[in-house]
């Protein structure tokens, strides 16, 4: 069942490119649309550092994007504003440009937005930048080495030369390159057994180190020293060498970083520039080591600055001329630690050892667990992940998210609770379950999660952001399995495998109440918006209701099928199961039935969610899906097919966003939501039909903004050229008795036109302002010679208001649309006819009134009036027959039904008395005439709610 979906996905990955910049045809969703990540600061690739005049910045890279901060306050500054085609390798700064390096290609950036991109000669990967001058130096793994040089341009644009002095299989592999200074238009080069010095300008060696050097086994990576001529060379084994260039040797005895049986190599160097002689080096252990050259001892070993499952340091830089330092890792972190003043004392001074000074981070590992607070919080999302850490992440400002302390209260007595963690490393267990309410916030905690492998809940304080003083123990002992809180924030209830519930009071962390219905895990707990019913599901396929309030059992539905997931909509009072047979279950808890069951889904259900409205159900699965249905419907009314699997989805409180979380990638996609902006179609989709579009990225390429749906008019939650858009679909079917598409208050004011109008007549007459001169009542000309032009016929007009209007003598032209009776030479006549008589009576005599019925439809309620009071009701009534022939053709053709009922309803209400009294054949045959088709329609629209009813009551009892 799995294979074909397999074989699809990997279609798609192969047609379907991992950045924006990629140019296919991608069917796009007409609910969700891509917006972007939340939680990305940093991956493996070491960041470069920046400087403009006294400010510092430092640039990531997040996969195919890189984020720029300034280092002062770590704010984000700027993001590219597009991916790059291949992952990030390489990151150099200078000024106000970024070299970005991707595979065998240099992007230059400023300000985030791409301004060139550069080729380079090879087919292996970039994975050095450094520019200099007017220079830019970069070396791919082939230990190819390309030099740009400026032509005409602020930055280096033009290739200058390609070196391949250097053989990756004789001297190894390339592992770093500097600019030492003083040293003109030279570059030293650092391979795993020699340091080689090149004029970039020349193309020529100058320099190569003898083999067998050092000690150590292979350098690891290089760094320029403050003094000329030095370098400081890693090692693989946790060494650090200072080596002349000049003289061609190594100055110094080994600076032992790390024991070399550790395994644990040198990453990145730097030197302290601000007066003091410090060296650090950065480990892949995740240690940062302070070395002071002077003294030649070690200051202090930072341990665990980054995780060492990550890769540990990434690259580690001192700031010029200050005692700040800065690293990065693998981790998803960015930290900074500074060193405070030296402590003099008479003999010697002390050095204190670099504290925490600022940080950005997020997941290490993918996020498992994702909740949006209530609606006063909605900018804030709580997440945790396999890497057992939790987070508050902020949807408006990346440097408000902030790390859940999991540091244990202190009790009454001064010591740690129970099942405290045994030192600051250590964490707690992986976060199966999150539940969390704002309404007690800041009074006592207001988060509980429940963790894996532990018998009990813990408490969380959203205000203090700490774990807090209370564990919830299950009822029965047994590890804990679900979590729910109380929409007043009084209560958590925890779930058991075993199959107890039991409910605690958060103010005292007692137990208060216990149920027992359920022989297997729990797996949902929900409780509605007023505590008086709560609901739960377990593995044993039953939901059981309870009166939450009086502790009684209300009842119990068996879906015989385990229940896996559960999720409440307060405002329907509805709650969705998700099963174990792949298919999801609505029960109305009022009614204690299953009134919608979704199937679609191929693969196991990993998360589902109500949308705000309660209206859809979202969900996603094993099978790379998510899928949007339409409860009313009861169908699927979009799709998407995920480039990777989704373990997570959640509805934003004020539904404007959806959340997710995947198999791959540390941060929390967000997707816009386009039904907050127009409607959308509920039209059923086949698999087929599914969008492929690609997921949110940092850069929001490819994406779109929140307000996208607001602005975009041509597409997306239009159909294609083959489906129907019912919004604008006169008819479904000829067969089909069809309403009108215009607003419904036109049909009410049809029927009710005379007591609008008697609603709308004035209270009294206008009144005369008092001692107010006759003549200001006056306008335009003068009344009493217009009256006297008039009535001699000689009138005058504006020329230049109206010159065709205008006879050769000057006198004013009569207006052939004037309403007014004219009068032709002889004396006789001109009669009116308004539109409405001339489409009535040529459709008389060619008997089809489908151009009159198109202009009543049309027609305002009150000229609609008008009109049909205005009907000649003199014999013979001719007029009148063919306005009843004209409503009976237009009930034939079943449109526009309730606007033929009550034009024939204004007809009667006029013209009842001139029928009964002329008696007119003609007439009142068509009056049968229409009465006959009215019935049969009535008759079988009648038919057909009634079968519709009954399916209805059929399928809402099984």
């Amino acid at each position: 069942m799995v294979e074909p979906v397999e074989k699809r996905r990997k279609v798609e990955q192969d047609t379907v490119p991992v950045s924006g910049n990629g140019k296919t045809n991608v069917r796009k969703s007409k609910v969700f649309s891509p917006f972007r990540v939340l939680g990305n600061v940093s991956n493996d690739v070491p960041f470069a550092l920046g400087t403009l005049g006294s400010t510092f910045y430092v640039v990531t890279s997040v996969g195919h994007s890189f984020q720029i901060y300034d280092v002062a306050t770590l704010h984000l500054l700027f993001v590219s504003q597009s991916q790059t085609p291949s992952k990030i390798t390489a990151l150099a700064a200078h000024y106000h440009y970024v070299f970005c390096g991707h595979g065998s290609k240099i992007g230059i950036y400023r300000r985030g937005r791409l301004e060139e991109t550069l080729e380079c000669p090879t087919q292996s990967v970039i994975h050095n930048i450094l520019t200099f001058g007017e220079f830019l130096v970069a070396t791919s793994r082939a230990g190819e080495i390309f030099t740009f040089k400026k032509s005409g341009k602020k930055y280096p644009s033009e290739l200058h030369s390609s070196l391949y002095s250097i053989n990756n299989s004789i001297h190894g592999e390339i592992v770093g390159i500097v600019h030492p200074p003083t040293y003109l238009n030279k570059v030293v080069v650092a391979t795993t057994q020699h340091i080689f010095v090149l004029n970039v300008n020349t193309g020529k060696m100058l320099f190569q180190s003898p083999e067998d050097q050092i000690d150590d086994d292979n350098i690891s990576t290089i760094e320029y020293a403050p003094v000329l001529d030095v370098i400081a060379i890693g090692t693989v084994k946790g060494g650090v060498y200072l080596y002349n260039i000049k003289k061609g040797k190594v100055i110094s005895s080994r600076i032992t970083a790390a024991d070399e049986a550790s395994g644990t190599k040198v990453v990145s160097l730097s030197f302290r520039t601000d007066g003091s002689p410090h060296l650090v080096a950065g480990l892949s252990n995740g240690d940062l080591f302070f070395y002071e050259l002077e003294k030649k001892s070690r200051i202090h070993i930072l341990k665990n600055a980054h995780k060492e499952s990550y890769g540990g340091i990434a690259n580690v830089k001192f700031l010029n001329g200050q005692s700040i330092v800065v690293s990065n890792g693998g981790d998803n972190s960015l930290k900074e630690f500074v060193f405070d003043p030296t402590i003099s004392t008479t003999n010697s001074s002390v050095i204190s050892p670099p504290r925490h000074l600022r940080s950005r981070g997020g997941h290490s590992a993918p996020p498992v667990n994702i909740e949006f607070p209530q609606e006063n919080k909605s900018h804030f999302i709580l997440s945790a992940s396999s890497d057992r850490s939790f987070w508050s992440f902020s949807l408006r400002k990346d440097a408000q998210a902030q790390e859940m302390s999991q540091r244990e209260q202190k009790s009454q007595d001064n010591k740690r609770q129970a099942g405290q963690v045994k030192s600051m490393r250590e964490k707690f267990p992986e976060i199966l379950a999150i539940a969390s309410n704002q309404a007690r916030e800041g009074d006592w905690e207001n988060i509980v999660t429940a963790h894996k492998e532990e018998p009990f809940a813990r408490t969380w304080d959203s205000q203090t952001k700490r774990v807090g003083r209370f564990h919830l123990n299950t009822v029965d002992g047994s590890f804990i399995s679900s979590v729910c809180m109380s929409h007043c924030g009084n209560f958590a209830l925890v779930g058991s495998v075993n199959g107890g519930i039991g409910s605690y009071n958060l103010q005292s962390g007692a137990l208060r109440k216990k149920y027992m219905l359920h022989k297997k895990a729990v797996t949902g707990i929900c409780m509605d918006g007023m505590n008086q019913k709560m609901v739960s599901g377990g593995l044993d396929g039953i939901v059981g209701f309870y009166n939450f309030g009086k502790s009684t059992f209300l009842g119990k539905l068996d879906l015989e099928s385990p229940i896996t997931k559960m999720v409440y909509h307060k405002g329907s009072d509805l709650v969705a199961c998700v099963l174990d047979d792949l298919s999801i279950v609505v029960v109305d808890v009022a009614t204690q039935r299953v009134v919608r069951i979704l199937y679609g889904h191929t693969n196991r259900i990993t998360g589902m969610d109500f949308s705000p409205d309660g209206r859809w159900i979202v969900s996603v699965a094993l099978d790379g899906t998510l899928r949007t249905w339409d409860l009313p419907s009861g169908g699927c009314i979009d799709g998407v097919f995920l480039p990777t699997v989704a373990t997570g989805v959640k509805f934003s409180p004020i539904g404007d966003l959806l959340a997710t979380t995947h198999v791959t990638g540390n941060g929390i996609f967000l997707w816009t939501n386009r039904a907050q902006f127009r409607p959308i179609s509920t039209r059923h989709v086949e698999e087929e039909e599914f969008a492929n579009i690609l997921l949110p990225n940092s850069s929001g390429d490819g994406g779109s903004t929140l307000i996208e749906g607001a602005l975009d008019d041509e597409q997306n939650d239009s159909l294609d050229e083959n489906s129907i858009r019912d919004t604008e679909t006169e008819q479904l079917d000829g067969s089909l008795v069809t309403l009108s598409l215009g607003p419904r208050s036109k049909y009410n004011t049809l029927m009710h036109l005379d007591v609008i109008k008697q609603r709308s007549k004035p209270k009294e007459a206008p009144k005369k302002p008092k001692n107010a001169p006759f003549f200001l009542s006056l306008s335009g000309d003068i009344v009493g010679d217009t009256a006297v032009e008039d009535e001699n016929g000689q009138r005058k007009i504006n020329k230049f208001r109206n010159p065709e209007a205008v006879d050769a003598d000057g006198m004013e032209l009569e207006d052939a649309n004037s309403r007014l009776l004219k009068y032709k030479a002889d004396g006789s006549s001109q009669n009116f006819e308004s539109e409405f008589t001339r489409l009535l009576r040529e459709g008389s005599q060619t008997k089809d009134y489908s151009q009159f019925l198109k202009y009543v439809v049309d027609l305002v309620p009150a000229a609609t009036d008008m009109e049909i009071r205005s009907l000649n009701s003199f014999p013979p009534l001719t007029e009148m027959q063919s306005f009843i022939d004209a409503l009976t053709q237009g009930v034939e053709t079943n449109m526009n039904y309730e606007i033929y009922q009550a034009l024939f309803a204004m007809f009667l209400k006029n013209h009842g008395d001139v029928v009964y009294g002329y008696n007119d054949t003609e007439l009142i045959e068509a009056l049968e005439n229409f009465t006959s088709v009215n019935q049969t329609k009535k008759l079988a629209l009648d038919e057909l709610a009634k079968y519709c009813s009954g399916v209805i009551d059929v399928l809402t009892t099984m």
